[in-house]
């Protein structure tokens, strides 16, 4: 089968590896329908993620058809259209049988194109696939599905529930990319007053808007501390969310949240943040970092499929799997294609008309 591989920092190929066959009882086979790029397999292609080996097959977000399971696996069976989640969980550890999905012991966590290969492929392994793959109602569509993979439960509880968003707060969300605007959808199931967004590029600030933010604010011409205090009698953001990852976004956030709020980081650090406490030892903050568990994967489910939870405009870009190269080209120049998320399609799967 083809897919696509990581031989180090800044280079990648789509190439013939073989095909997944079941190696544990408690494996899946799925046949890739549709699948995305993450800003994380970004962040390894720049060497961000030294954990990743050269050869893996890139990838941690999908929505397939299984095609073959291990004797142990009861909750999906041959032939079901299921989401892949970005998290894999042995279901037995401390921290599964805490929900605590991501910090597994058991190995699972994030595993799927980080410690074994992923989904941007055309098929893919899927290890405790009962605890790991979820079975897909007919009226969700693979398109909006795949962004609950990943994007979706890591916004929302890394960024949201971590930051304890509240109704009538107001929430500041700095970075408009695809974490970014998932954070403003989710943000908006807690009924803040205010959600903020910071972002230089305008188009992802106007997407912002659209997605249910209310106020936005361009860090190149806007001091952004200054607008937040403007907009809540100078105490500060209720909740800051941090969803790019770079050090001078981080410190950002722990300036504008006033005292006694949270700042939430969801961004994929490269390089050291500085925490200055000799200023904020006094403000009370809680600053929260984490990995995405999917605990709330089932739950973000059953609003999907209740049309409470949707997602217009958030895949900007269409592709056949085999157009992957072309896919990345286009996903890491964003300020150019105007690239939020991509989605790749099987060549059994009909593509999705461009809406």
């Amino acid at each position: 089968m083809k897919a696509l591989v990581y031989h180090g920092p800044g280079r990648r190929s789509w190439e013939d590896v073989p095909d997944p066959a079941i190696k544990h009882p408690d494996d899946a086979v799925v046949r890739v329908d549709c699948v995305t790029i993450c800003g994380t397999d970004l962040h390894i292609l720049n060497g961000d993620v030294p954990t990743v080996e050269p050869g893996r097959v890139l990838g941690h977000e999908a929505v397939g058809t299984v095609e073959d399971i291990g004797s142990n696996v009861r909750n999906v069976a041959v032939g079901d259209r299921v989401l892949v989640s970005c998290i894999s969980a042995c279901a037995r550890c401390r921290y599964c049988r805490d929900g605590r999905y991501g910090q597994c012991l058991g190995g699972g966590g994030w595993i799927l194109g980080h410690r074994v290969d992923g989904t941007q492929a055309e098929r893919v392994l899927v290890p405790f696939a009962d605890t790991s793959a979820y079975r897909l109602p007919e009226t969700v569509s693979s398109e909006d599905a795949v962004m609950l993979a990943d994007i979706l439960p890591t916004s929302y509880e890394v960024g949201v529930l971590a930051g304890a968003v509240r109704p009538g707060d107001t929430v500041v969300i700095v970075g408009a990319g695809p974490i970014g605007l998932a954070a403003v959808i989710t943000a908006r199931l807690l009924s803040p007053s205010h959600i903020v967004v910071v972002d230089p590029a305008p188009g992802r600030r106007e997407a912002a808007i659209s997605f249910g933010a209310d106020v936005q604010i361009d860090p190149t011409v806007d001091d952004v501390a200054t607008r937040v205090r403007a907009l809540t009698d100078g105490l500060g953001a209720d909740v800051a969310i941090e969803a790019v990852g770079i050090p001078e976004t981080f410190e950002s956030c722990v300036d504008i949240v006033r005292p006694g709020g949270h700042v939430a980081n969801v961004g994929v650090h490269g390089k050291p943040a500085a925490l200055h406490l000799e200023t904020i030892w006094s403000r009370d903050l809680t600053i929260t970092t984490g990995l995405v568990d999917t605990a709330t994967t089932p739950v973000l489910l059953r609003m999907l499929a209740a049309g409470q939870l949707t997602m217009p405009g958030l895949i900007t870009h269409r592709f056949g799997i085999h157009e992957m190269q072309d896919a990345y080209d286009v996903f890491t120049r964003p300020a150019e294609t105007g690239a939020l998320k991509v989605a790749l399609f099987g060549s059994h799967v009909p593509q999705p008309d461009p809406h």
